[in-house]
């Protein structure tokens, strides 16, 4: 097998659930569980004790949190169970304009149920839609983050997402993503195997560190503003104050 190449990007690669005609159930199957694999890689307890958290707590108000392309829903959903457990009032919305994603979210949503002694679980709003459906429609939120995205777009769009999300935002903004690297590439081609059957986890993962960004090459590619910081290993954050 030829050796892959980490030292620069790959943005012709596409990933497999990109596909508007991939199979559904392996789709489904990928969607449903990425709880897992978020809850494994993506870091956002730490982001959520680190950042979000204080930002919400300043605002001593009910707070708006916007999770924008949020694929199944479960990362919104994970900080909405940490903000519950520490009694702060926050309205969360996830939104993804991929039906496929939104119809598992909701689906995810409903077959949620609290185990015993658990408080009701925290509701999530999801809608499908985009962030350019969003501020047609009148809608500010004060933090607007996402998770994994970044990756997927090309230099005009990740110049358009990026500050569409400053559009909606009235405080900050938090777009988190994977750190490309050798490293990152190999354990993940590793330890995503037990996860990967019936799924396109393991390409798809192994083709998005290919098409991920390194700091300094995320921090040239966004405009102004935006400081690139590295909160944990293998993972990126493009953080802004936002124009709402």
């Amino acid at each position: 097998m030829r050796p892959v190449n980490l030292s620069v990007r790959d943005e012709q690669l596409r990933e497999l659930m990109d596909d508007p005609d991939c199979d559904p159930v392996r789709l489904d199957a990928t969607l449903r569980r990425f709880h897992l694999v978020n809850r494994l890689i993506s870091g956002w307890d730490q982001v959520y004790r680190t950042r979000l958290r204080p930002a919400l707590l300043d605002l001593e108000r009910p707070a708006r949190v916007l999770d924008l392309g949020s694929g199944g829903g479960d990362v919104v959903t994970r900080l909405a169970q940490l903000a519950a457990r520490d009694g702060l009032p926050v309205e969360w919305t996830g939104a993804d304009p991929d039906p496929r994603a939104h119809e598992a979210a909701q689906k995810t949503q409903n077959d949620r149920k609290p185990r015993i002694g658990d408080r009701q679980p925290p509701r999530v709003r999801f809608l499908c839609a985009d962030a350019g459906a969003l501020l047609e429609q009148g809608e500010s939120f004060d933090v607007v983050l996402s998770n994994h995205v970044l990756h997927h777009l090309d230099a005009p769009g990740l110049l358009d997402f990026t500050e569409s999300s400053r559009q909606l935002c009235t405080g900050t903004v938090l777009h988190s993503d994977i750190a490309r690297g050798r490293l990152a590439y190999g354990l993940f081609a590793v330890g995503i195997t037990p996860l990967a059957p019936g799924t396109f986890l393991r390409t798809d993962g192994l083709r998005s560190i290919r098409r991920s960004y390194q700091p300094e090459e995320l921090a040239t590619a966004l405009a102004e503003g935006w400081t690139v910081t590295s909160p944990a290993p293998f993972r990126l954050i493009a953080e802004a104050p936002g124009h709402g």
